[in-house]
C-alpha cells in the first residue's frame, strides 16, 4: 500500500472508506461496526474520517443515484466494494459536505490515490472518470431517480398504512360486534331475571 495513504487527509479518507465497507461487507448499520470492534490498518481513528463515512451513509441513497446516473454502463452493486464506497465518500465530500472547502480536484486526486491503494488495476481511472462527471455538473446528478425512489416509498408506506388501518377497522368491528352480542345477552338475561349472582 502506497505512503501515502497513511498521511493527513488521506489517511482520514482511508478510514472513512474502510469503515463503510465493513459497515456494508457486514450488512450492518455503520453506528453498530462504529460501536463493535472495527478494524481500521492504521489507527486512532481520525474525527475527519468519521464525519466523512457518517456523512456518506446518512446521504447514500442519494448519493448511490447520483453513481447510477454518471457510472449508466455499471450496476452500483456489480462494481468492486473499495471503488463503489470510496466514490460515496467522495461524492459526499464534493456536494454534501459544507463545512470544509475542499476544491473537487482535490477530493478527486484523493479518491484516485486511495482507488490505487485499494482498487483494482482498473480502480483508479474509473473512479476519476465517474468523479470528473459528477465534478463537471452544476446540480447533483440522479435527483430525478432519488425522487422517483422517494416517490415509490411514499406510496408503499402508505398502502402499509392503509392495510393496517383496515385490519384494525376489521379487529374493531368483530370485537364491536361480540360486545354488542354480550351486551345483548345481559339485557335479556336482566329482563327474565336469569342473571347469575
Amino acid at each position: 500500500m502506497s505512503l501515502k495513504v497513511y498521511r493527513g487527509r488521506t489517511l482520514a479518507r482511508s478510514q472513512a472508506l474502510q469503515l463503510l465497507f465493513q459497515a456494508e461487507a457486514t450488512d450492518s448499520p455503520l453506528e453498530r461496526v462504529l460501536e463493535g470492534d472495527f478494524l481500521i490498518s492504521k489507527g486512532p481513528l481520525d474525527p475527519y474520517a468519521l464525519e466523512l463515512c457518517r456523512g456518506a451513509y446518512e446521504y447514500i441513497d442519494r448519493i448511490d443515484c447520483a453513481l447510477r446516473s454518471v457510472a449508466k454502463n455499471w450496476d452500483l452493486m456489480r462494481m468492486p466494494g473499495a471503488d463503489r464506497n470510496l466514490l460515496r465518500i467522495a461524492v459526499y465530500e464534493m456536494r454534501f459536505l459544507t463545512d470544509e472547502e475542499v476544491s473537487d480536484a482535490i477530493v478527486i486526486n484523493e479518491a484516485v490515490e486511495l482507488a490505487k491503494a485499494y482498487g483494482t488495476d482498473q480502480s483508479a481511472s474509473f473512479v476519476n472518470g465517474v468523479l470528473g462527471k459528477i465534478a463537471r455538473s452544476e446540480e447533483l446528478p440522479g435527483e430525478d431517480l432519488y425522487q422517483e425512489l422517494l416517490a415509490e416509498d411514499r406510496a408503499r408506506e402508505e398502502a402499509q398504512a392503509a392495510e393496517a388501518a383496515a385490519k384494525v377497522a376489521v379487529a374493531q368491528a368483530e370485537t364491536g360486534v361480540l360486545s354488542e352480542d354480550v351486551d345483548a345477552a345481559e339485557v335479556a338475561e336482566a329482563e327474565t331475571g336469569t342473571v347469575e349472582e
